[in-house]
């Protein structure tokens, strides 16, 4: 599982789950690009983690093929990218919200897959990002959960089209980062009183997943849960 000097590229890889991927993989002696849409977050995290970062707006399949053909080969790409999704019950829908959250982490991930794939060396893996409200939804989490279901549908589908590339996803459960916002305190307790480890998930103990996946060799199509009990609560 040594990926030491292997090429690693972390698509939301300056904050939250991402950056805890990057740092680990730039702790285990990886080469680590980070890709954000954001110039401000993409120099605080190259410059912290030391490693390359780049500006990509993932929802431009333009941008996105021009990064990667500007890339060259690569070993391993992990999909991160991800806004807070916010509850949306059916009788508040927003097909144009609901399009934007598709958007980047379904379609996203999709058009980076493409461009990836072509210049992913031998023994290489691509890991993207689903979660467990595919599995157990709550009112209100409709677009949520389908979007989980269609990565994890997808993980599937392209570990089979792409061999022998390998093709995983790691599904976090509620997971303390910036993505749940400063006032989401209260929740995270809730949610921790619920669990059968009694807390939530930190972005260390999901990036181990991301790592374990990166560097499985025999390991393809899995969809690796790490939610802390989550469905079984």
């Amino acid at each position: 599982m040594d990926i030491s000097k292997e090429r690693v590229v972390v698509l939301g890889g300056t904050s939250g789950i991402g950056y805890a991927t990057a740092e680990a993989a730039a702790a285990q002696g990886a080469e680590v690009i980070v890709v954000s849409s954001s110039r401000s977050r993409v120099d605080e995290a190259s410059q912290a983690l030391d490693v390359v970062g780049e500006v990509v707006d993932l929802t431009d399949s333009d941008a996105v093929d021009g990064f990667f053909a500007g890339l060259g080969q690569l070993d391993h790409m992990v999909y991160t990218a991800g806004e807070s999704l916010s509850l949306m019950p059916i009788a508040d829908f927003d097909l144009v919200r609901a399009r934007g959250f598709f958007g980047l982490r379904y379609f996203g991930a999709l058009t980076a897959v493409r461009a990836a794939a072509p210049r992913i060396r031998a023994g290489g893996s691509i890991t993207l990002t689903t979660g467990t409200a595919g599995d157990r939804p709550t009112a209100g989490w409709s677009v949520a959960a389908s979007i989980c279901g269609a990565v994890d549908s997808l993980t599937r589908a392209l570990a089979v089209e792409l061999a022998p590339i390998r093709v995983n996803a790691v599904k976090p459960g509620v997971t303390r980062s910036p993505m749940w916002g400063a006032d989401a305190g209260a929740f995270l307790d809730e949610t921790a009183g619920s669990l059968p480890l009694g807390r939530v998930g930190e972005v260390t103990d999901v990036a181990d997943a991301y790592l374990y996946l990166i560097g499985q060799r025999f390991t393809t199509g899995t969809i690796l849960t790490v939610d802390g009990g989550t469905l079984l609560a």
